[in-house]
């Protein structure tokens, strides 16, 4: 049992045009996309975003929602030939794109808890980018500059998500994905919520709470991502060979600036997961469903979403089926401990050091929030956020309805270096920074090493010209003297790594070559 396994993290940033409250977002997205690309040279040729094999109606449960049925939102499949659907892929492996009125960074594949944090990361690092090179052109009478923030509402009724991906074996039932996840995310939050000031989807209740996003969710399963949004996401659209892998899409989390927070999110995560593919294997048939989790299934999951968000003192009780009531901390407590017998049972305890980080982090956290919740201000986002905000409150004698607190709340996130207030606080050593600087920057333009992210970044450096078309599990390629655009498959995440890769790059000087050597 690990949390390694293949994973990433996308992330819609909200953005707003200083002194243009009308502004057309989807038009703004675009300019942020689009401007970066120019500047590192990714639109040398208009390369298309491969959408082949793409699912988006594909319903885990064993079904597909018919097209005349779905919301236009859900056909993310159809490309268009559109300024706002600006669509590109980095050298780093990412996809960078407009998803419906918001710039999104997709983050390359990666294995580890850490490399997720590297790489989204390094998203920021692009968005700040963007916005300082619109700044710039906008001083010079070109177009206006804009504002991006990691968060994930507006404040106003609107959410936009942060979304994680997970690969696990197709062979485990949804069913217990179900089971096993529901209650974990339902208590998650308190681990890597962003806090919120403002209770309801428009803020219309004064207060402040543990997660952004909790007020959004409406279904306890469904297909749906930007309406009705569920605690579990019923997409089958693995980008991978399909017949071996389902991709588990997470549309419940947080943007994180916390990087503990986001350790935890992504780490704790894969463990559960690996509980549940293993456990009845490991434990044997009497386990019953989801891995021995079947009797943390909560009464009413939606309820209790609300009630752990709506509490940051953590004492709220939630109900579970059988009739017991725990807080979010018991609760997470008791995956916890299962994750740690289940290691125990199978491993005899030995563990990688990235799961041994992980549950380090989880115990201390854990540990941490029910002695005093404060003491986890340099590690959660919503606790750093509540210090701050609480800060102002007791300083100028501010109710939680004064909008002065609404602007702090957005402020915290601001991706401007020395305009974020989150950032700031960590360069000042009140949050705790896990990954290392110079690591990030390099990820902005470098690819993870291990997965088939290497492929595809290296062919978008070392091909631009050629570069016809990509997506997470293809390569295009257009080469004269080739009758036709050659597709290159990827569908295997672990291959195309640099290991496996490497050398077959550096001896193919063009893509004509690379298609020789690889038929060869």
């Amino acid at each position: 049992m690990s949390v390694r396994r293949v994973m990433g993290i996308e992330t819609e940033y909200g953005i707003s045009v200083p002194g243009q409250p009308r502004a057309n977002p989807m038009l703004a997205s675009g300019q942020v996309v689009l401007t970066y690309a120019d500047a590192q040279g990714h639109r040398s040729r208009r390369a298309i975003w491969d959408y082949t094999g793409e699912t988006p109606l594909a319903d885990a449960r064993g079904f597909a929602m018919s097209r005349t049925r779905a919301h236009p939102s859900q056909l993310t499949d159809e490309a268009a030939d559109d300024p706002t659907m600006a669509n590109v892929v980095l050298t780093n492996g990412a996809r960078l794109y407009v998803d419906h009125a918001h710039p999104e960074y997709s983050g390359p594949e990666v294995t580890t808890p850490r490399d997720a944090l590297t790489w989204d990361r390094a998203g920021d690092l692009v968005m700040a980018r963007a916005v300082e090179l619109l700044a710039d052109a906008a001083a010079h009478g070109r177009g206006d500059p804009v504002n991006l923030y990691k968060n994930n509402t507006d404040g106003k009724g609107s959410s936009y998500g942060t979304h994680e991906n997970y690969l696990l074996a197709r062979t485990t039932p949804f069913s217990d994905v179900v089971a096993g996840l529901t209650p974990f995310f339902v208590a998650r939050q308190i681990l890597c919520g962003a806090g919120r000031v403002g209770l309801g989807q428009h803020g219309e209740m004064a207060g402040f709470q543990v997660s952004s996003r909790a007020d959004f969710f409406e279904a306890e399963v469904g297909l749906e991502t930007t309406f009705r949004r569920p605690i579990i996401n019923t997409r089958d659209e693995p980008h991978a060979t399909p017949q071996r892998y389902r991709r588990l899409h997470v549309i419940i989390g947080d943007a994180n600036l916390c990087e503990v927070a986001g350790l935890l999110k992504v780490g704790t995560t894969a463990l559960v997961l690996s509980l549940i593919e293993e456990g009845p294997r490991v434990f044997g048939p009497a386990v019953g469903v989801a891995g021995g989790l079947g009797d943390l299934r909560l009464a009413e999951p939606l309820r209790a979403l609300r009630e752990v968000s709506h509490d940051p003192s953590l004492t709220a009780l939630v109900t579970l089926a059988d009739g017991r009531r725990l807080t979010g901390v018991q609760l997470l407590w008791n995956y916890y401990e299962r994750v740690q017998a289940f290691l125990a049972a199978r491993d005899g305890g030995e563990v990688d050091p990235d799961t041994a980080e992980v549950l380090i982090r989880w115990e201390d956290v854990l540990g941490r929030l029910e002695a005093d919740v404060m003491s986890a201000r340099e590690q959660l986002d919503w606790v750093a956020k509540l210090a701050l905000v609480q800060g102002y409150r007791e300083r100028d004698g501010l109710d939680w309805n004064d909008p002065r607190l609404a602007a702090v709340d957005i402020q915290f996130s601001d991706v401007r270096p020395g305009k974020g207030l989150a950032r700031t606080l960590e360069a000042r050593g009140r949050i705790e920074r896990l990954t290392d600087p110079a690591a990030v920057a390099d990820a902005v333009h470098t690819p993870p090493h291990d997965t088939r992210a290497w492929f595809r970044g290296e062919c978008v450096r070392r091909y631009p010209g050629a570069l016809a078309g990509a997506s997470w599990d293809s390569v295009i390629l257009e080469v004269p003297g080739e009758g036709a655009l050659q597709r290159i498959a990827t569908l295997e995440p672990l291959r195309g790594t640099r290991e496996l890769v490497g050398e077959l790059l550096d001896r193919s000087p063009d893509a004509g070559t690379l298609l020789r050597n690889l038929a060869g």
